[in-house]
């Protein structure tokens, strides 16, 4: 794959930042922030290898699809809602849009939904591979708890994507194979479900 400084830059800080809005939310919100525990650290940590690494993976995976098929591809990160993110965060919720992959060249509706496919499709393959953590672990501990907080934030970033309007993923996915999305949309559902009853 091919990366403008530029692009490098919006991933790094869009992976920081939508990591830190994680942490924050799970080390317990503004209170966390003011104490500057090692909780907070604790959070961070995991919440990069999760979430952030979910996020940044999901857009890579447009990209490589989309470079696949001979087009521009190229990240750019929402810096206000990623402030929003963090300012959410403090208050125990998270609304994320952290940024996108814009695509320029010729482009086939039978393209584009594979293309917004390979995000929710890496997000429920991550899901699937804390789930497998979770059964081996339980939820207990800091390492269950790793994959438990993994399986639960990859299962709801795969189904959140799948909304089925643009310029969600999932408007692209049902406009070129419904039958694709809605396989999809189950399992993602399923997975997060699964999170909350495991």
């Amino acid at each position: 794959m091919k990366f403008s400084s530029k692009e490098v830059k919006d991933l790094v800080y869009a992976g920081l930042l939508i990591s830190l809005a994680f942490a924050i939310l799970l080390a317990g919100g503004y209170e966390a922030l003011i104490s500057l525990d090692a909780g907070l650290s604790v959070a961070f940590i995991i919440s990069f290898f999760t979430a952030g690494i979910g996020f940044l993976l999901h857009e890579l995976m447009h990209k490589y699809v989309a470079q696949g098929y001979g087009l521009q591809a190229e990240f750019r990160a929402f810096y206000n809602m990623l402030w929003l993110a963090l300012l959410f965060s403090l208050f125990g919720f998270i609304f994320a849009a952290p940024g996108a992959v814009f695509i320029q060249g010729r482009i086939t509706t039978q393209r584009n939904g594979k293309i917004s496919l390979a995000g929710p499709l890496t997000n429920i393959i991550l899901a699937i591979l804390f789930l497998i953590g979770v059964l081996i672990y339980g939820k207990e501990g800091i390492l269950g708890f790793f994959f438990f907080i993994g399986l639960t934030i990859n299962s709801l970033l795969g189904a959140f994507n799948m909304i089925p309007v643009i310029p969600f993923d999932g408007g692209k996915i049902i406009t070129w194979n419904k039958p694709v999305y809605w396989v999809t949309v189950i399992v993602a559902v399923g997975l997060w479900i699964i999170s909350w009853i495991i």
